[in-house]
């Protein structure tokens, strides 16, 4: 009776002791019948599953062509117009997120047993590797002799009390903040009081600091108000010109597209006096309302490197704080080794905070 439990019927109407082998081949002849393919060994059917399937090169032409086109995208985002809608900016803002079409090719490629569309799949994701892959690994170190933070608070904050507590628990020796209401300001200014003995603060912006701050001045970025600074922190390894800009927020609209005009106007401002600094250390903290791989910061990105992209782990998106889907806080540096970045715990705002370790003294 035990051993009737493990009996197969054979093809004769016998039975035989279950062979996984045998189990495997009827398992394989039901899965052929259940989508329609002559089974194995049945008369000009198929043999051998995919290599004896003469259709799965023919099959599956539009899942190609479609992973092809994703290749394209991901390989000439920089060459994707900005005239009708900036286009090329919305592609590059989110850019990682197109990663996410490889899977579904690929499992729609199994469904179709195309071959074809497997083979072209291989494309985008090597292109997409090549593009981010770094950004999957560790790169951060345990040095760096002065830790940054940045967070846009949010001018709607219900708890600015608490934001600031949050992100003073840090450890950040300077922490620049954005969206900074009139009303609100006092309320920061008192909470951050016990960390930090400097400050100062420029229309919505403001730089928190541990060491004496001097030097401290609006930067135009061509608003008509003020949502830039610069001030000269004297850290214990030297003088450090500290930028803290707020650039426009960006809209896409239905009518519109992705208008970014006047973020783009600001960003080549704010990168030419980036460019007419004195000092050769530099560290740019802010919410820069686009992304690393956006071409409009270029005035900025091209002279400044992203702590997150030298030195981070993943992609440390940091908006919106529900669903984090883009890196639109930066922290760049220049004439400074970062050593490590990552986002900070979610506070009441929109934004998640970021924070890095950069290394001062370069000269070993």
């Amino acid at each position: 009776m035990a051993q009737q439990a493990y009996a197969t019927e054979t093809d004769n109407g016998g039975s035989a002791h279950g062979h996984p082998a045998t189990r495997l081949r009827r398992l394989a002849d039901l899965t052929d019948r259940l989508t329609h393919r002559p089974a194995r060994g049945e008369g000009g059917g198929r043999r051998g599953g995919w290599r004896g399937d003469p259709r799965i090169w023919r099959r599956g032409i539009v899942l190609a062509v479609l992973a092809l086109l994703l290749a394209a995208v991901m390989l000439v985002h920089s060459h994707i117009p900005n005239r009708i809608g900036n286009l090329g900016s919305l592609t590059e803002t989110f850019l990682p997120w197109l990663g996410l079409a490889i899977p579904v090719l690929l499992v729609l490629g199994l469904v179709r047993r195309s071959a074809t569309a497997l083979l072209a799949v291989l494309l985008p994701a090597v292109v997409w590797l090549n593009l981010f892959g770094g950004l999957l690994s560790d790169k951060s170190g345990a040095g760096g002799d002065l830790m940054v933070a940045t967070h846009n608070v949010n001018a709607d904050n219900p708890d600015p009390a608490a934001t600031a507590r949050d992100v003073a628990s840090s450890g950040a020796a300077l922490l620049a903040l954005e969206e900074l209401p009139n009303s609100a300001v006092p309320v920061y200014e008192k909470a951050l009081a016990p960390t930090y003995r400097y400050h100062a603060v420029a229309g919505t912006v403001g730089l928190w600091s541990k060491y004496p701050m001097s030097g401290v001045r609006a930067v135009d970025i061509k608003l008509g108000w003020t949502r830039a600074m610069r001030a000269t922190v004297a850290t214990p390894e030297g003088p450090v010109a500290v930028y803290v800009a707020h650039l426009p927020s960006v809209r896409v609209k239905m009518e519109a597209g992705f208008t970014a005009r006047q973020r783009d106007t600001s960003a080549d401002a704010l990168g030419e006096a980036i460019a007419d600094e004195t000092l050769r250390r530099v560290v740019l903290l802010g919410d820069l309302n686009g992304t690393m791989n956006d071409r409009s910061l270029n005035a900025v990105t091209s002279q400044m490197r992203s702590t997150q992209g030298a030195a981070g782990s993943g992609f440390g998106f940091s908006w919106p704080a529900s669903f984090p889907m883009a890196r639109i806080d930066q922290i760049m540096v220049k004439g400074v080794e970062p050593e490590s970045s990552w986002t900070l715990p979610r506070t009441d705002s929109d934004h998640l905070p970021i924070a890095a370790r950069v290394k001062l003294d370069t000269s070993s």
